[in-house]
């Protein structure tokens, strides 16, 4: 099904592949040459502005944002002198469109937007009308182009658009004129050969993918460029429901090469001049190739907690009580004995039954997955039992084409509920589950707690991810876990209809125009964030937190869900700050940031917080330079900062919001520790909200420091802006034992930004 190359390869003529030896043994072979052969080189050579591949700085074409991510970009991007959007901006509603929850403030964020758009010149799409993704795929995307959006699963690959999901102050470099600044990524071909068979669709495939590549980083932080004879047999939308996906593999971004079929995409939606012919040079370097037989892909199912949990629904079926006893015993490492979490108890006569079924957003939404659902569901019914199932069409256009053509009356029928365009059941806003229920969604991610059980109060659900269609077959066999490969169906294949007077009579457009006599829309919820001092001349850490599970979402970090209504919040939504992964950080924080705060007050730090007393002695004596001096005024660096500091395994797996970092800057975090950060884009939220992104080298049986340690960084301001590798000393018990931290590569902007304390500090310095 999957196969794995140990090294690079070439692809000749689009179609046969070869190792560089086999080349070499044919002749001259250059892999660097060849790597101009990639439809990615191409495309990031004409979007790059510093004259180097090696050191990109790219200029994006469009930017996307959502409802819990554009207030905060603009609110920062204000605070930097922003008069104008530079290039097309979309703000979409998609997220916080139940307005629901925390009394009016998610729909004042959407008036804060429609305004944003008419005074910066922008794009607004209402509530309902489409998920960020889909509005893109049908509006924005075009081949050769580059689109930057503040949410992870920006990916229009599939259409010839480059796309990165990156946190939000990257957008905000975007609409102040800057760059987003990366070293080269390699390249690797996914090779797709054969067809699908029947009743497989794209999330099978995507997850197939997945669990050959996230445990092993095959992918990571590199562009995943699909190639093969096999990407014509399969139409536009099951290539954007595998491409959407790419992002739970930790890829940078990817691409596909493009033909008629995406040419007839472009058609039915009115834009044909935005597609043009992407293919590999006739010759083309990859980094590595993950090779896809889709006639051996079957319907498969990512068991809790991680979308690489893989498994074939045949192979799970056939060992039920392994696999069920094994996701259990994994759970702990996450639940330790918060909550009584079972899924063998799931099983009736043999078989997996299932609590909820969920079809939605941008991965599970499209067209083709829903007309296949109602297929299967054709002359069904789910029943009367537990079993609830519901539809979230991924947009009003196709809303309106599932009702024209027969499909949404299907859908009812059969018991489903069909709803409006909406991302809530993929971050745990929308059909939260009972106690202890089983979901298996067509969505993104089923990370723990993201459909949103809360385990601190004793409460649990989980979500497996499933295709559209073999959730359809588990409805119509009454939530027993069923195969779409088990039915016998015939797949109707209705022709889609685009009409595009749906978003001309609703979407605000300003095309390009800016309206500086509009003033912004500031609901009582929407707060500018609070003034962030420089990096100081020293740093003393504590360690307030330990996280030692393998990988560490953005979500255990800062919970999706309710929490959501306070992203234009920034001291409100810190307050969320690990509460489901650790609830006694927000209050260590807080007291170790009150002896920072002593320090700017020009007051006694160990008045504020007794305990740093003997630690400041110890720093004192070793290193009488860094002791507290003078009154910090924000701007000039003192001689000593207190803050905190977190440690994790594997940290910022997930979700691309900048608020898994700047909640823990707003609470006087000044640094990350970790084994490795899981995305680059997590570690890019740590620099750019001032953070120093540290890594050890050591495992955590046999880490120098532990929760309740103080840590001291002499010097730290000089060395980083030297390029540097800092000191580090562990503080125990008065004494002092050197440790080795680092910091990896940094740019030489991404250092000042440190030193400044963050991006809007940088931006105001500049």
């Amino acid at each position: 099904m999957i196969r794995l190359y140990e090294n690079g390869v070439w692809l000749l003529n689009g179609t046969q592949l070869m190792t560089n030896e086999e080349m070499l043994r044919g002749g001259a072979a250059d892999p660097e040459q060849g790597r101009k052969g990639t439809m990615a080189w191409s495309i990031l050579d004409a979007h790059n502005t510093s004259g180097s591949m090696d050191a990109l700085r790219i200029k994006f074409d469009k930017l996307t944002s959502h409802d819990i991510t554009f207030v905060g970009i603009i609110q920062t991007a204000r605070a930097s002198g922003l008069e104008k959007f530079p290039v097309p901006y979309v703000l979409t509603n998609c997220h916080n469109s139940l307005c629901a929850v925390g009394g009016t403030i998610n729909e004042d964020d959407h008036m804060f937007g429609l305004s944003a758009a008419r005074r910066y010149g922008g794009v607004y799409v209402p509530p309902h009308q489409a998920v960020i993704h889909q509005y893109a795929r049908e509006m924005l995307a075009e081949s050769g182009g580059m689109i930057l959006g503040s949410d992870s699963h920006t990916r229009y690959g599939a259409l010839g658009t480059m796309a990165v999901g990156e946190g939000g102050p990257e957008l905000v470099k975007q609409l102040l004129g800057q760059t987003y600044d990366i070293g080269r990524p390699g390249v690797v071909a996914v090779y797709l050969t054969g067809k699908p068979a029947k009743g497989v669709g794209p999330q099978d495939v995507a997850l197939a993918i997945i669990g050959a590549v996230f445990k092993n980083e095959y992918v990571k932080n590199k562009v995943m460029e699909f190639v093969g004879p096999g990407v014509a047999n399969l139409s536009a939308d099951f290539r954007i429901g595998v491409d959407v996906m790419t992002t739970e593999t930790t890829c940078l971004s990817s691409i596909w090469q493009t033909d008629e079929t995406i040419r007839e995409f472009y058609q039915i939606h009115g834009r044909e001049e935005s597609y043009r012919e992407l293919k590999p040079a006739a010759a083309a370097y990859y980094d590595g190739c993950v090779y896809v037989d889709l006639d051996k892909v079957e319907p498969m199912i990512a068991m809790p907690f991680h979308p690489s949990n893989t498994y074939t629904i045949r192979e799970l079926k056939e060992n039920l009580e392994d696999i069920l006893a094994a996701t259990e015993e994994a759970a702990k490492v996450s639940f330790g004995a918060k909550v009584d979490f079972s899924l063998r108890s799931k099983i009736r006569g043999g078989d997996l039954m299932v609590d909820q079924g969920i079809i939605a957003g941008c991965a599970g939404g499209g067209f083709e997955n829903i007309c296949a659902a109602a297929d299967i569901l054709q002359g069904r019914f789910i029943g009367a039992d537990a079993f609830t199932l519901s539809v979230y069409p991924a947009s009003t256009p196709i809303y309106r084409e599932l009702a024209l053509n027969g499909r949404l009356a299907s859908l009812i029928e059969s018991g489903a509920v069909v709803k409006t365009a909406f991302c809530g059941p993929c971050f745990g806003a929308g059909d939260t589950p009972a106690n202890n229920a089983f979901s298996i969604r067509h969505s993104t991610r089923n990370f723990p707690n993201r459909e949103g059980s809360k385990v601190q109060n004793g409460q649990i659900a989980s979500v497996a991810l499933m295709d559209a269609r073999s959730i359809a077959a588990t409805a119509a066999n009454g939530g027993r876990l069923t195969s779409a490969a088990e039915m016998d169906v015939e797949y109707t294949g209705p022709v889609y209809h685009f009409d595009s007077k749906i978003y001309a009579n609703r979407v605000f457009d300003s095309h390009g125009k800016a309206d500086p006599s509009v003033e912004l829309v500031m609901g009582p919820n929407i707060k500018d964030w609070p003034v962030m001092q420089p990096l100081p001349e020293n740093l003393l850490l504590k360690v307030v937190s330990e996280i030692h599970d393998p990988v560490t979402t953005t979500d255990e970090l800062i919970p999706s869900g309710e929490t959501s209504s306070y992203r234009s919040n920034p001291l409100g939504l810190a307050e969320f700050t690990l509460s489901r992964k650790d609830p006694a950080y927000v209050g260590e924080a807080k007291k170790v940031q009150l002896a920072q705060k002593a320090i700017e007050n020009g007051e006694d730090p160990a008045a504020a917080l007794p305990e740093a007393g003997q630690v400041l002695r110890a720093v004192a004596e070793a290193f009488p330079q860094a002791v507290p001096s003078g009154k910090a005024d924000g701007r000039t660096p003192g001689a000593l900062g207190i803050g905190s500091v977190i440690y994790a395994v594997k940290p910022g797996d997930g979700s691309a919001r900048e608020q898994a970092a700047s909640c823990q800057k707003v609470l006087g975090g000044w640094a990350n520790i970790a084994g490795e950060y899981a995305t680059k884009r997590y570690r890019s939220n740590l620099i750019n909200w001032g953070m120093l992104p540290l890594t050890c080298a050591a495992g955590v049986d046999d880490l120098p420091f532990r929760k309740g340690d103080w840590l001291l960084l002499p010097g730290i301001r000089k060395v980083l802006a030297e390029g540097r590798m800092p000191e580090a000393y562990v503080i125990r018990d008065g004494a002092l034992t050197k440790t080795e931290l680092t910091m990896g590569a940094l740019t030489q902007d991404e250092r000042q930004i440190i030193l400044d304390g963050c991006l809007i500090n940088y931006n105001r310095q500049e």
